[in-house]
């Protein structure tokens, strides 16, 4: 390989652009696509990949993480690969159990029940140097994409960490998280303060191994009305991307798009699209036009195909995505389901996706 075929960090140049042009609010060719848990086990390689270890196992192995972000690149013709990891080894670097319960999802035996369960948590500037497993996945996936597509790297967002570390797990309802923002209004901004400082120098992190775009996810921002996300959710949210631009900067690292994806947030729209993030991501809930009309053109947005669609036939997806191109418009957009994949979807109606948001923005941009 010749020497200029490598960028500043002496990773290979990169090919395709498309993604990271879009999330900048540049003109691109055609609408870039990737898929929310695009490696997942809806790939049956990815489930004898994983097969053999434990969840959290795989996480810490770079090898395995950097497989299965592959995985799906080797299928489709994807714009973006985003590095195989989990937002919840953020709490397990502050020194929380979790398990992966099988069936059932991530469970914390020892979840946070009082102000007092807060000193048992690591002090938040050694989280990075906990988590250099993920740093090296980056470094790794980033060396054998080759240059083909960019890398996403990502964390959870504060709100949604507190969920877990308090609730122990899934909740339908967050009641005892909720309970926390009513009755301990100043632990809980104590914990949100230290995620968020945890957080910083961990994207900051991901950014330095290779990442080239960041997506924070506020999975569970849907549970909270306007006033308790205005309080407890945005103002970290805000906090995150101010800090993460002033440590790229720091570090000498250029700058990377963001990415604030807040599930079920559809009232929050107007204050996330100014929050300090070049791409704004939407679950299938939103009317594409409606949001377009509220975020106005200085942000990017992201997604927002119902995952279920996927169930429907080819054809009918080729029309549901011609749709949601034409209310999005075929700029300043970044396709993507409003969800993740689920694991019994057919992978062959993922390709269809996929291509057809290729075929029908082409198609688009020609008008």
């Amino acid at each position: 390989m010749e020497a200029n075929e490598f960028g500043p960090q002496g990773f290979p140049e990169l090919k395709n652009d498309t993604f990271l042009r879009a999330a900048w609010g540049e003109e691109t060719d055609y609408t870039p696509v990737w898929c929310m848990r695009q490696a997942g086990r809806y790939l049956p390689e990815f489930r004898e990949t994983r097969a053999a270890q434990d969840f959290f196992s795989t996480c810490r192995s770079p090898e395995a993480c950097c497989e299965l972000t592959l995985q799906p690149l080797r299928r489709f013709p994807l714009d973006a690969a985003i590095i195989f990891s989990d937002i919840l080894v953020v709490p397990q670097a502050l020194g929380m159990d979790v398990t992966m319960v099988p069936g059932k999802g991530p469970s914390f035996p020892e979840p946070l029940r009082e102000e007092r369960d807060l000193e048992r948590l690591r002090d938040p500037a050694t989280v990075a140097s906990e988590l250099g497993y993920v740093f090296q996945a980056i470094t790794l996936t980033r060396q054998r994409l080759a240059g083909r597509v960019p890398l996403i790297g990502f964390a959870g967002a504060p709100w949604t960490l507190m969920t877990y570390m308090v609730e122990g797990g899934g909740s339908s309802t967050m009641a005892q998280a909720k309970r926390w923002l009513y009755q301990r209004p100043q632990a809980s901004h104590r914990l949100l303060h230290i995620l968020t400082d945890a957080l910083v120098p961990y994207l900051v992190g991901q950014v330095s191994a290779g990442a080239q775009a960041l997506q924070l996810f506020e999975s569970h921002a849907g549970h909270l009305g306007p006033q308790l996300f205005n309080k407890f959710a945005l103002p970290y949210i805000r906090d995150v991307a101010k800090r993460v631009k002033v440590g790229l900067q720091e570090a000498g690292l250029a700058p990377v798009p963001m990415i604030i994806f807040a599930k079920d947030g559809h009232f929050a729209l107007e204050e996330l699209a100014q929050a300090g993030y070049e791409v704004v991501g939407l679950d299938w809930t939103v009317a594409p036009e409606k949001a377009r009309d509220r975020v106005g053109k200085t942000v990017t947005l992201q997604g927002n195909l119902d995952p279920c669609a996927l169930y429907a036939s080819k054809e009918e997806i080729g029309q549901m995505v011609e749709q949601m191109l034409n209310d999005f418009g075929p700029q300043h957009y970044i396709a993507n389901l409003g969800h993740g994949l689920y694991p019994d979807m057919d992978p062959e109606h993922v390709g269809a996706f996929v291509d057809a948001v290729h075929k029908h923005s082409r198609l688009l941009l020609q008008n």
